[in-house]
């Protein structure tokens, strides 16, 4: 009988999940090889020089597949000028095509290309944002039409010995799909299911398979319910490809890559990783190599307690119910809190890192949208009045001495623990590893429990520790304190977020404390960035944009700078940014606003799903998007700090 709750091959330690090897041209995925790394072109699929020298900097920047988006017969026929001219030059990787809409594209790349991607949303239908009822009968009929459409790509590509990676997005989920299922998971996964079940039927296996999302949540829950699913049918264990579409660019594009593919990666998941950034394609392939080289030696961590099944629900979203200590935990958003303690003297301008400035013309303190909520200053008390409701956490013996222990709370091991008062709050130390401190937690309340661990499979063995304590019955706050020692900004950031990120998108954390970078800034940021991508804390603008590819009709990385540049002060709005209509509105997800390449030279503005706005001139469209945002009551003016920070 099937564990109705099982996703992956262990919860407790790592092993990669046993896939079906797929042959890609001379690069075989899944099975025993090793996880790959891809990217795709950005340059226009008709200019073959543009599109050649692109993806040999791709292949020199680590890219193992190539894909080139093919959305018409005249892109799919040059797929072929492209790599005759790459194997001239002794340029072996495989090319994957890119097929939206358009089925006889497909089936011409088919007998070029090593791979072909179809989105099942969109390969046989045209999405027109209408609910439409089906009865059991019309609901069969769609499906017959689907089978007549996409057989023929099906026989050329066993003809041709080409791969299929069948690719659900989020955003552009059929019609019927979204009438049926809804804009869920399941709905994702019955998208590709559909399509999946017709090549089952013709013994055709060469696939691969992704759950793509721009929500790190719904693309987590979606990837695993695909695999349960996949078992619960008796379907062969096919790769997966791994991504989060529109991830965005610079440190937020890889703060929230690491969080949702991480979280899967932790897992044993995932056979191929494309990072989508609002960047040149060749700045993806070093962070995707960055995420999966973690695991190259990762079956030999410590072992942990194993469990035969998750005490929480893995397809859907729910917070871990806690009792509310000082601001932590039942219903407030997760805190942040800064990691002071290796310095002897905290000055007031140190602050400045982790979002409190003074200001000292004006002789006052003002705080940020990533503002810390606690700061930790070990055994060196701070001199100095905390600003902004900044409280102040120090280490036991320290927290003894002080005169005035007000705003000012202890951070104890458990042995210390027990010398407090019962009404006493205090910050317990805890190591994940320890199950049997468990007991010791029992019936216990006025503690938050900061939690860490010294496995190499750090974040199984954390969540192992936290759902100890919800089967259990423990409900003392958790606050997730991660320590990487890492003095590369991105390799820090990506750790964390792997770490720290997958907890925080099963609802196991109400706080963050990250250190061992040793810029306070990095590490503020950093922390305050991963509760964003989690969707846990919106602390600031989110910006859902493509990665740009030969379908774009302007330049998205100058959009996407100027419009983040005017509107990066607008905290919990979220504006997609989509290069064309086959990455528009559907793909935008869950943005609050749109911008939408339409022709060129020409925007389509949305609010939410709606188009508001038509053929607005490029020169212009910036302007029109923030006077939509005006007359929505979402925007405020951004503030100017006019005294300089000490």
């Amino acid at each position: 009988m099937l564990n109705n709750k099982k996703y992956c091959p262990s919860l407790t330690a790592y092993q990669r999940r046993a896939s079906i090897e797929v042959n890609i041209g001379e690069t075989p995925l899944g099975g025993n090889q090793p996880i790959r790394v891809q990217s795709m072109t950005t340059v226009d699929t008709m200019d073959t020089k543009g599109s050649v020298e692109q993806t040999i900097r791709m292949v020199e920047s680590g890219c193992e597949y190539v894909r080139i988006t093919a959305p018409s017969i005249k892109e799919a026929q040059n797929l072929q000028n492209i790599k005759d001219e790459l194997r001239a030059q002794g340029v072996n990787v495989p090319l994957v095509a890119d097929i939206h809409f358009t089925p006889n594209a497909a089936e011409l790349a088919a007998g070029i290309v090593e791979k072909v991607r179809i989105n099942p949303g969109n390969y046989a239908d045209k999405k027109k944002f209408e609910e439409i009822e089906y009865t059991d009968e019309s609901y069969q009929a769609e499906l017959q039409r689907i089978r007549e459409k996409f057989v023929p790509l099906v026989k050329l590509c066993q003809k041709n010995g080409t791969a299929m990676r069948i690719g659900t997005n989020h955003g552009s989920l059929s019609d019927r799909i979204m009438s049926r299922f809804g804009d869920t998971p399941l709905g994702m996964v019955e998208s590709a299911l559909e399509f999946l079940r017709i090549c089952n039927e013709m013994d055709y296996h060469d696939i691969v398979l992704s759950m793509k999302a721009s929500n790190t949540r719904v693309m987590v829950q979606a990837y695993r319910l695909l695999v349960h699913k996949l078992e619960e049918e008796g379907l062969k264990p096919y790769p997966l490809h791994l991504g989060v579409t529109e991830a965005g660019d610079g440190e937020d594009g890889r703060i929230k890559s690491a969080v949702g593919i991480g979280a899967l990666l932790e897992d044993g998941l995932g056979d191929t990783v494309r990072v989508s950034l609002t960047e040149e394609p060749e700045f993806e392939a070093p962070v995707a190599a960055s995420l999966i080289k973690r695991y190259a030696t990762r079956s030999g961590h410590k072992e942990i307690a194993a469990l035969s099944e998750s005490p929480v629900d893995p397809f859907n979203y729910e917070r871990r119910k806690t009792a509310e200590v000082l601001n932590f935990g039942n219903e407030n958003v997760p805190r942040v809190i800064a990691n002071f303690s290796e310095f002897k003297h905290v000055e007031m301008a140190d602050l400045k890192a982790i979002g409190h400035y003074y200001l000292p013309e004006l002789d006052k303190w003002k705080m940020g949208d990533t503002g810390a909520d606690y700061v930790y200053s070990g055994s060196h008390p701070i001199s100095f009045m905390l600003p902004n409701g900044l409280k102040e956490i120090l280490d036991y013996t320290s927290w003894m001495e002080l005169e005035d222990q007000s705003n000012k709370f202890p951070f104890v091991t458990l042995e210390e623990w027990q010398q407090l008062s019962d009404d006493q709050l205090a910050f317990v130390s805890i190591d994940a590893a320890d199950l049997s401190a468990v007991e010791s937690l029992k019936g216990k309340q006025n503690a938050i429990l900061m939690l860490s661990s010294g496995n190499s499979h750090t974040m199984a063995e954390m969540r192992r520790f936290i759902f100890e304590l919800i089967i259990q019955q423990i409900d003392l706050p958790v606050v997730l304190n991660s320590r990487i020692i890492e003095s590369d900004q991105s390799e820090f950031q990506l750790a964390a977020a792997t770490d720290v990120g997958a907890l925080l998108i099963d609802g196991l954390g109400d706080g963050v404390m990250l250190s061992g970078h040793g810029d306070k800034k990095i590490e503020n940021n950093t922390a305050f960035g991963i509760l964003q991508a989690a969707r846990t804390r919106m602390t600031k603008t989110e910006y859902i944009s493509c990665p740009s590819c030969g379908r774009t009709l302007f330049d998205l990385q100058e959009t996407t700078a100027m419009i983040r540049k005017r509107t990066d002060h607008l905290k919990g709005v979220k504006i997609g940014i989509m290069g064309c209509i086959v990455n528009g509105p559907g793909e935008m997800a869950d943005a609050d606003y749109g911008y939408v390449g339409s022709g060129k030279g020409k925007i389509t503005l949305y609010k939410g799903q709606t188009v508001v706005k038509r053929a607005v001139p490029s020169e212009h469209a910036v302007d029109e998007l923030i006077e939509i945002i005006k007359e929505d009551n979402n925007w405020v003016e951004p503030e100017t700090i006019k005294a300089e920070v000490s």
